[in-house]
């Protein structure tokens, strides 16, 4: 059974933290280096719901996508969301590691587990990390389809792939118009647009578009817009995450059970149609 610290040394060489932007906080938030795990639970949100399900698992160790205290905090007091998280991590001996935008830039990264989800041909990064002279890494990634399938039928292929949210999947642009090559990125996306452009792909899938920055997009060019839950397009990235800590698991023999969260733990809970804009 390995110790804490030779699983977040294992975890750093999967997502090492000075990949991450300088904006982001990554790393161990809590956890006794020299305490044992042998149980690891993988999810997109540090939230008391999945805490609480770390607990009843029996988890030595919680690793998600988004950070706790992504600006810095002064008090972990348990009358605040976050310190009751912390709290409750503790008082159960349960360590929490983060891997966010170092995450994002991997080989494979966040973006890789979306477009497997999706059974998309990854043919490149779509903004190609610098410090990698082998071209992998990087933010999203450029896509290619087996076949070609209209905008309505790739954005379906997303609804049934994706977990399921109240949002569910948007779509600017023709529904009819043919999609031979995506960009695909993980999480928030409106700020690669110039970079999608450039790629010259059919269509875009990525999360939290906004009015703007979608409506500037859609006069640029015919380029079709395709925008999920954030949680539903980082929600793969743990599936993926718990096989690679597997793998290394098996070569040094420690013998780790890994799991998945499925608790959905986007923040949006119901979602009422509204009338067509001509009616």
């Amino acid at each position: 059974m390995p110790a804490l610290s030779e699983v977040l040394a294992a975890l750093a060489a999967l997502w090492p933290p000075e990949r991450a932007e300088q904006w982001d906080a990554v790393g161990t938030v809590c956890g006794d280096p020299d305490a044992a795990v042998s149980r690891v639970l993988f999810a997109v949100d540090p939230v008391q719901d999945v805490v609480d399900e770390a607990v009843k698992l029996g988890a030595d160790l919680l690793v998600t996508h988004h950070p706790l205290y992504l600006r810095g905090t002064t008090t972990v007091a348990a009358d605040t969301f976050k310190g009751r998280v912390v709290h409750t991590l503790i008082k159960h001996d349960i360590a929490l590691h983060v891997a966010h935008t170092n995450a994002d830039r991997a080989d494979p990264g966040v973006s890789d587990a979306l477009a497997g989800a999706l059974d998309l041909r990854v043919t490149g990064p779509l903004v190609p990390d610098a410090s990698d002279p082998a071209g992998r890494r990087g933010l999203g990634r450029i896509c290619a389809l087996d076949r070609p399938e209209t905008v309505g039928e790739f954005a379906a292929r997303a609804a049934a792939r994706l977990p399921g949210t109240a949002q569910g999947i948007r779509v600017a642009g023709d529904p009819e118009r043919p999609v031979r090559t995506v960009a695909v990125c993980g999480g928030s996306g409106d700020s690669l647009f110039d970079e999608v452009r450039a790629a010259g792909v059919d269509a875009y899938l990525t999360a939290d578009l906004r009015h703007h920055p979608a409506s500037e997009a859609q006069q640029h060019s015919p380029l079709a817009l395709v925008d999920a839950a954030h949680w539903a397009t980082e929600w793969p990235w743990t599936e993926q995450a718990a096989a690679q800590l597997d793998e290394i698991s098996d070569r040094h023999g420690w013998d780790l059970r890994t799991h998945v969260s499925r608790t959905v733990t986007d923040p949006w809970t119901a979602h009422a149609a509204s009338s067509s804009p001509n009616e």
